[in-house]
């Protein structure tokens, strides 16, 4: 049971540590359209995003999966810029199935990203599994977490008033666009 425990509680620390911000960036970026009235897209789209990283971590740790961590960390900051673009020139997502196989998609490269660290942790690991399924519940949790504090951000824009919700996720979600875009920049001069 303390296996579980290191293993759950890396996952959410790595989740949630600020040196890390890009995976909280993502994770505020589904989250931002939603309320505690629709939270039910929101935790598919939460879950398949732990679902494509968990993918990518389970290949990469147990075919030792070898893909520079600067392509990486630039798609990574890719990602997050194309989910920002998305989530401002649409205002309504009316076919979920591509979001969530597109969120898929983003969460293999993200995993990716979880994957030097965890690769790290496990070399004197005999067995790769409950480590893996450990981390990524912890993972998982630690979304859930950054999710319950959009959402209760959200409700309290609403309940003030203070601006329109609309305003708001368009003033937030293209800050995250731009500080995306720095990223993918700084990443892409880092790669060549």
């Amino acid at each position: 049971m303390r296996d579980f425990w290191l293993w759950f509680s890396t996952g959410v620390e790595h989740i949630l540590d600020l040196s890390g911000y890009d995976h909280i960036l993502f994770v505020v970026l589904l989250a931002i359209g939603y309320s505690f009235k629709t939270w039910k897209p929101l935790l598919f789209m939460t879950t398949a995003f732990t679902v494509g990283h968990s993918i990518s971590l389970a290949l990469s740790v147990t075919i030792q999966l070898r893909i520079k961590p600067e392509l990486i960390e630039f798609l990574i900051a890719l990602s997050i810029f194309l989910t920002a673009v998305y989530s401002l020139l649409n205002k309504e997502n009316k076919n979920l199935k591509w979001i969530y196989i597109l969120i898929v998609f983003f969460g293999l490269i993200h995993g990716l990203g979880f994957s030097f660290l965890l690769k790290a942790m496990l070399d004197k690991e005999e067995s790769v599994v409950f480590p893996l399924i450990s981390f990524n519940l912890g993972l998982e949790v630690g979304q859930l977490l950054i999710v319950l504090g959009v959402l209760i951000l959200n409700f309290c824009v609403v309940y003030i008033k203070a601006i329109s919700f609309h305003k708001y996720k368009m003033v937030l979600v293209g800050l995250i666009g731009l500080v995306a875009l720095k990223m993918c920049v700084e990443r892409l001069i880092v790669f060549f």
